[in-house]
Formats: C-alpha cells, structure tokens, sequence
C-alpha cells in the first residue's frame, strides 16, 4: 500500500545505530507478501474477491464492487455512458424495482450519497455499499445487491430516458471555468491520447440523443466477471463472505466472444510546448512544468518497496523547502510542489507546479526550476534527512498502534487500488517491519543519487499557465513562458544553506502549579480536576484509538468583544500570530523541532469565544501541552513573514472576486444582515490595508495571555494517573490574570418578511436557488433534535421528488442549525442548483414540498428511515474520541447537561410524526424568508489561448 507510517522510539533508536545487521534478515528480491489477515480470491469465471474481518466500526461491513471499465472504453456513441451505466445501477434491476432499491437500503440505515455511492474515471467504475452486518437476511441482500449491479441491471428506454435529465443536470453542475479549460488542456496533459477524448461525465450532444441500446451494448460488453472484484471488508465471518460471494457471483457470464480490454496508451512528448489558457471566471493563477510522461507499474518487491520509502523522503525534503520560499516577504509563488506524480494507473510524469502570487509567472518558474536544480546537484543534508526519516518513522508507528482500530472503509480502498493499480498490500505488520529494517540504511548520498536520475536535466516538457483573463493582470505568452524556464535553466545555483535551531520547544519546565480538587463522574467516565491557577481540566480516557489524544478548550469572548474598527484585526489576529510561528520559532524551526512527533495546537478566535484545540499520538501528550504553554507566554513579531500572509489573502481575496459564486454569497450575505458592518461577509482586498500588525498581536495577547475560565477537554488514549503531572507542570502554571470573559451581543439580526432577490453573474447555462429561514427559538436539544429530523427528511424528499421524479436537480438540500449565542435563534438554509429554465419549477416543487411537511408531516416511513441511520450512526459514534470530545465541549458552552449523550438513542426513537409536523411550522414558515436566486449573465464567457513550442533538446 505504502503508506507513510510509524515507529517505536527505543526500536528506532537500536535500528538507527545498526542499520546494515538489521536490514540483512530482509532479501530485497522477496516479492512482497498478500497481508496476512486478507483472503483474496478468485472465482472460476475470473471474479476477484477480497475479504477481511475487521471490527471497526462493530456490526458494520463495507462491500465494494469494483469494475475495470470506465469512460476509455466507450465506443463513439457512448460517450458519457459509462457513467450513465452506473446511474441507472439505481433505477431497476432483476431484485429491486426502480426507487425500491434505495428506499430498502434507507430502510436499515444507509443513507444515500453520504454512505450509498458510486463513481466513474477513466479506467474504473466503483459502487460503494456499506450496510450493517447484523441480520443474515439483510447480508444477503446486501450481497444481492451487488450481483444486481454486475449483472442484473434493467436498463429499459423509459427507465433510461427518465435519467437523462439527472444526468445532464450534473453536467451542468460542473460547468464554469475549470471545465471550459480542462476541455483545451487535456489534448496537452495527455500528449493527444485516448483520455483527452473521454471525459467520463460524456458529450451533452450524445447524452441527449444517444439509443438506448447504445447503453445496454456497454453493460454487456464491459460488466463482467473476469473484470469485477468484490471487496467485503467488516464485521462478518470470512467463511460467511466467501460463501455469499461464491453463491453471489459464482454464476456470472463472461461474453462468448469478449472484447479485448485493452489500455489507452500516452505517446512521449517530442517537443518542449507552452499552454497559456485563461478564462473571465477562472480561479487563482498557477503555472504546471510536466516533464515526459513515463510507462510506470507498481514495484512487487521488498526491494521495490525501498524504492518506494526513497521517492518519499526525496519528495518530502524538496517540498518542504519550497514550503520555505513560500514564507519569504516576498514570495516567488503562494505555494508549490515537485514530484513524481501518477497521471494515470500505468503512466507517471515529473511535475512541478506553483500556485502563483503577485509577482506571476516568472518569480515562480525561476523558483521552480533553480530550487530541482539545486537539489539535482547538491542533493540534501543528513539533517533534512534525518527529520524526514522521523517524521515516516512516527506515521509508521502511529498506523502499527491503531492496527486493531483501522477503519473498514480504508482498507476497502487499499484493497481497490491494489485490483485497478496492482499497488501492494502486504499489511501494516509488514510494512511496519520494512520500514523500521529498511529506513534506516537510507542514505543521504543515495537520495541525492536518486535526484540527480530523477529530476529532468534536459529533456522536453509541458509548461502550462492557467488564470483568469483579467484586465490588470500580466498574462503571459507561450513564448514568454518557453524564454522564462530557459533563463531559468542558465542560472547559477549554490547549496541549500541548512540553518541549525534548537533540538527542543522549552529548555527546561516551568514552574509547576498543582491539582487543587478532584471529582468523578462515572456515568460519563469522565475526571474532572481543578488546578490551583483556577484552570479546569475534564479526562476522558478511552480505547477507541491507540494513539490519539484530542484536546479542546473554549470560554466566551472572542471577537464580539471588540469594536467596529477592530473587526479585521480581530477575525485575522489568530491567524497572523500562527503564519509567524510560536514564541521564539519561525514555522520553519518548529517544523524542524517537531520532526518525528505528532503533536499540533491551534488557538483562535471564534465570533463569540475563544478556541484552544489539539491533537497528539499517545506519546506526544507533553509535547501539545508545551505548546499550549508556549501560545500563552508571547508572540514572535516578524514583519516579513506578516507581509507574505497578507499578500497571500489579498491575492485569494482578488481571485474570489472572479468567481461566479463569490457576488451570490455577498448579496446573499447583505439579504439577510443588510449594512450591518459585523455581517459575516468575505473580505474585499481593500480591506485588508485597514489591517495592522501590531494591533492584531494586541488583540491576540488581549484573550491569549490568559488562561482564565478555560476548560481543558481530554479524549484518547492516556492513563489519567500519567498525565497529572503534565497538567500540573503546564496547565496549572499558565498565566490566569482577570480578562472579560463574557461574548457582547453586537445586534447581528437577519431581515424579517418574505424578501427575494435575483443575482446575475456567470456564463454559463446554470443557476443556483437559496432559501433561508431563520427566526428566534426555543433552544434545548429536543428541539434541535426535531429540527435536525425535518432537513433529514425533507432531504429525502428533495432527492426522491426534485431529483428522481421531476429531474429538475442533481444535487443539493436542505440543512439547519440551532444556538444559543449569542441569542436564542435558528436558521435553516436549503441550496439547490438547477438551470434557469427550471428555477420557478424547482421553487414551486420546494414550497410544495414544504408545506405538505407543514400541513401533514412526514410519511412515517421516511422519519423510520432517518431514525435508524442516526441509531446506527450513534452506536458508531460512541466508540469515536471526535465525538466525546465535541459533545462535552458543546455541553460545557451551551450549559446542558452532558449526560444526555448517554441517552440520545432514546430520545430519537421518541420522534413522531408529529413532532416534525409541529417542527415544519414553526421553522419553515411561508411569510419568514430569504430568496436568493443566482441565474448567469448574459454574454458567454471565452477561453483565451496562447501557445509557444520549441524543438526539445538533443
């Protein structure tokens, strides 16, 4: 699989100091192993089955049903049908009449697009079921499922017909800019193969007028067992799954005559080219060097695997000191990358790219080119090696920690990889292994030997430019671009300068305070501590993961507390302090510092309160406290690196204004709150200049040099015994002098009546309806409860009536939240976006559907349908550290009682119909909202292009 993973500190030690006795037991020629937990398989009629127990989540079995057949194998009146095909896997098959299919699986708890999905690329088609593996009927059915999909599938014209309105409107969902340009770079990207001509989402033409039997022709051609796998990854017997597959799939065909499935090929580039493509609406600009495009196959041995662990490191050295030159004052690009990359499952390519700041195109290809080049033929330092090595070694570990605790769903996705890629599984106790042998005797000579084979020297190459075709903005010609890599090429280029920093975060502990009282909740199973500078502490120790201990702490306050002036400095004051690093240390050092650990700490400033958050491995604990220390003891001022942060936002600030949505959600925005200065709106680049440094470290030190009335949350792996004096050394001992520690109510109200608007901006044929209701409430979690079942429902009605039976939508919804702050409110949102021809149908077909939720309620099966998928959801989420952690933090800052989270399951099956009905009125009230409705401009929007082209070097 390789992935970055971990290692055991005392092992790592012993490992490093005898790197070639250890590494000696592995033979580098062994082909790597099948992980020893997996059973693959293989079927007569050529089916490939993966199957493996795994108890996380419990009573949960993820199945996968993997085709190798996507949107390169249609034939020119398919186009887009390998994605129809797998639509219409909804819409009829021998075992589920249309809709019955997804109304069964809603019926015991999967949730359609959250949990039933499916996608299609080029090369594959994946449906993903994840059902509960509790009832043996329910099994099977899951498994028939599955067969229908392979080969059971309808496909009858109506049937067909009804989806093409679907379909087409997820074709127009993802018009804009990006698709417009994709359709001129994707000639180039695939030097002029196959792939350029096969976009899965297909041709409108075709998808409006193709026959139906052209679809049926690619089902029978295509979906078949000797190119299908089935992925079964749960909690479920082994014996059990291979008997349902075997009684599933055993008796699928494989055609009499099959065509041959064979994979499109890239040609070699010849010539170095330049694309310059920009469009009116295009996001931020950046600039792609790929160089030739390579045949590539995933290694199968333990030696392949090193070469694997060696790319990795080369990658992550080179990309972090690119990282560095994006925190210059003046930077050469906001941000940018180097190395190989997978274009497709069989070809990879060397790319570097940048996304590009003020300075444009020339600063970052001058960066780009000379920063390959330096490490080409300096290479890198034993240091940048050895944090690189720490950082692998720690992943390592934490993954061989949580080996018992991995999710199904990941390993599903491993197991799909390895049929549609060959990438290889040999199971984290293996690699765990290889990598703990194998790190260590990497070199920093043989790195550099790897880069000086693998970063192109000369050779031909692809350098494309893609931004928007603004007035003020300098866009560059091919040639322009074609002459900047050459100049940049001739440049003369000296080693990286390694700079030393400290080895540790704090020479020596502060003074310790101590645990002044203690008390123990075991309903919750919760300790609570208060220590003598008044902080107070809550642990919840848990063994839902091995290694992860999350931490979160909030008081009131926050940016209400400061005025108008202020409201800059406030919302950006967080974020300004953390782009200067913490304390003593530029981000840079405390990459440096932190390298082999896992531990990150944020602190920031909400609307109403002040955040503390954090993460750390189970070994890590004390190294997220010092931290947390350290964003209490000060703030390291640096002008450069303040002035590069500025001039990044304002250059995201200036692309957003482009794009079609950024004016919707500004007028949406103004709807609602009017002038109201405090609104939360998107800041234009000329608000930034009312932003100063120093105020905004003010601000900061104002509700972060104290620690007064914060509670620290503890949820994860820890023994509570252990972490007491941590919490003493560094909690008790922060600075707790007297801060306001109450938010102020700044007045921010939405608008009252029914008031509508229309926005016009974008070219293209699409537009995107807003409803919003919102209103003072009664808070209290029975009736967020209530609130939160109408969206779900009425999401189910939005799909079933919108979608599948008007074809009006493909996407969208409805969603909603309650608060008690900074008043008692609600609001609910519902974003649906269609086609301007079918904006008033979509508005009726909500209203309707909303006042039928009025005046009936919901039908009782749907509320059931919602009601066992919150149930199972919460049966699952009672065994997740993200979920203690949030439900406690919320029960402390909206003053509930936390112990309902021990009763939330019988609250939900309490729900009645009744409920949602009484909820509808007093939420979705008819003379009570916000209407919103983005339709395109009138004129279309163009592409430009430009080109240059030379003959590639000899």
């Amino acid at each position: 699989m390789f992935v970055r993973l971990a290692r055991t500190t005392l092992l790592t030690a012993i490992l490093l100091t005898s790197p070639l006795v250890v590494a000696a037991s592995l033979d580098l020629n062994a082909p790597l192993p099948v992980a020893p937990q997996l059973k693959v398989g293989k079927l007569p009629n050529g089916l490939t089955y993966y199957i493996q127990k795994n108890r996380k989540p419990e009573h949960k079995l993820e199945l996968r049903l993997v085709v190798k057949a996507g949107s390169i194998l249609e034939d020119e009146d398919q186009q887009g049908l390998a994605h129809f095909t797998e639509h219409m896997a909804f819409n009829g098959s021998t075992h589920f009449k249309k809709h019955e299919l997804v109304s069964y699986l809603q019926s015991i708890g999967v949730k359609f697009g959250a949990d039933l999905n499916a996608y299609t690329s080029f090369d594959e088609t994946v449906y993903v079921l994840p059902v509960p593996a509790e009832g043996k009927q329910d099994l099977d059915k899951a498994f028939q499922v599955l067969q229908d999909w392979a080969q059971g599938l309808t496909l009858n014209d109506a049937d067909i017909d009804k989806e093409r309105d679907i379909v087409l409107e997820e074709l127009r969902l993802g018009k804009g800019a990006g698709d417009r340009m994709q359709k001129v770079l994707m000639p180039k990207m695939y030097n002029g193969s196959r792939y350029a001509e096969r976009l899965p989402i297909g041709k409108e033409d075709t998808l409006r007028s193709f026959k139906p039997e052209a679809l049926r022709r690619f089902y029978r051609d295509w979906y078949r067992p000797d190119l299908m796998a089935v992925v079964a990854v749960g909690d479920i017997d082994p014996v059990q799954a291979e008997q349902l597959i075997k009684r599933h799939f055993g008796g699928l065909k494989n055609p009499a005559s099959p065509r041959p499935r064979a994979y499109a090929q890239i040609p070699p580039r010849l010539e170095t080219e330049a694309l310059v493509v920009t469009d009116k609406e295009a996001g931020p600009a950046s600039v792609l060097i790929r160089y030739p495009v390579m045949p590539f196959s995933e290694r199968a041995t333990i030696g392949g695997y090193r070469e694997q662990l060696v790319e990795g490191l080369f990658a992550g050295m080179l990309n972090q000191r690119l990282s560095e030159l994006a925190q210059l004052p003046s930077p050469p690009f906001m941000g940018a990358s180097s190395a190989l990359g997978r274009l497709t499952p069989r070809y990879r390519s060397y790319n570097a790219m940048a996304a590009l700041g003020e300075g444009g195109a020339n600063p970052a290809i001058d960066a780009l080119v000379q920063e390959n080049e330096r490490a080409r033929r300096f290479g890198f330092s034993e240091a940048e090696l050895d944090r690189m090595k720490k950082g692998v070694m720690r992943t390592y570990e934490r993954a061989w920690n949580e080996r018992d605790k991995t999710d199904s769903g990941g390993l599903a996705a491993e197991y799909i990889r390895n049929f549609l890629e060959g990438e290889s599984i040999p199971g984290i106790e293996n690699e765990y292994r290889y990598v703990s042998e194998l790190l260590p005797g990497i070199t920093a000579a043989e790195i550099n030997a790897y880069a000086r084979r693998t970063i192109p020297a000369d050779s031909g190459k692809l350098v494309i430019y893609t931004g928007p075709a603004k007035e003020a903005a300098a866009i560059p010609t091919g040639e322009q671009l074609l002459a900047a890599v050459a100049a940049a090429e001739r440049r003369d280029v000296k080693a990286h300068d390694e700079k030393a920093v400290a080895a540790q975060l704090m020479d020596k502990p502060p003074a310790p305070g101590s645990i002044v009282a203690e008390s123990r909740d075991e309903r919750l199973g919760t300790t609570s501590l208060v220590l003598s500078n008044g902080v107070k502490v809550i642990l919840k120790p848990t063994s839902f993961r091995n290694d992860q201990v999350l931490m979160s702490a909030a008081r009131f306050g926050g940016q209400s507390l400061f005025d108008t002036k202020d409201m800059f400095n406030a919302r950006y004051a967080d974020t300004i302090v953390a782009a200067m690093g913490l304390k003593d240390f530029s981000p840079l050092d405390m990459r440096k510092i932190l390298a082999g650990k896992a531990a990150a700490v944020s602190a920031g400033l909400g609307n109403n309160t002040d955040v503390v958050a954090g993460t750390a491995g189970a070994t890590d604990i004390e190294t997220m406290l010092q931290m947390v220390w350290l964003k209490f003891a000060g703030v390291r001022r640096d002008e450069n690196l303040y002035k590069s942060f500025i001039g990044k936002q304002i250059e995201l600030a200036r692309n957003r204004a482009s794009q079609p949505g950024a004016l919707f959600g500004d007028v949406l925005v103004k709807t609602l709150y009017g002038d109201n200065p405090r609104a939360p709106r998107a800041l234009k680049p000329e608000d930034f200049a009312s932003i100063d440094l120093d105020r905004a470290i003010a601000i900061y030190r104002q509700r972060f040099s104290s620690a007064k009335d914060l509670t620290f949350i503890f949820v994860g792996s820890f023994d509570v015994n252990a972490i007491k004096p941590l919490l003493s050394t560094y909690l008790a001992s922060l600075p707790t002098p007297s801060i306001p520690v109450a938010f102020r109510d700044l007045g921010i109200r939405p608008v009252k009546g029914v008031v509508k608007k229309e926005v016009n901006s974008g070219s293209e044929d699409k537009s995107t309806v807003s409803l919003t209701f919102t209103g003072a409430a009664e808070v209290n979690e029975l009736e967020e409860l209530r609130l939160s079942a109408l969206t779900e429902v009425m999401n189910i009605r939005i799909i079933d009536v919108l979608r599948e039976k008007l074809g009006l939508i493909y996407g969208g919804g409805m969603e909603a939240s309650m608060t008690r702050i900074p008043y008692s409110h609600y609001t609910v949102g519902v974003t649906l976006p269609t086609g301007p021809e079918n904006v008033d149908k979509v508005l009726s077909a909500t209203f309707a559907e909303i006042e039928r939720m009025r005046t009936q309620g919901p039908d009782q099966a749907d509320l059931d349908k919602v009601k066992t998928n919150w149930l199972q959801t919460y049966r699952k989420s009672l065994k997740e550290n993200g979920y203690w952690l949030a439900a406690l933090q919320t029960s402390l800052t909206e003053g509930t009682d936390p112990a309902t989270i021990l009763t939330f399951d019988k609250e939900v099956q309490k729900l009645s119909v009744a409920d949602l009905k009484a909820a509808a009125q007093r939420y979705l009230k008819p003379d009570n909202y916000v209407q919103v409705v983005l339709n395109p401009e009138k004129a279309a929007a163009q592409v430009a292009v430009a080109a240059g082209t030379q003959k590639a070097p000899q």
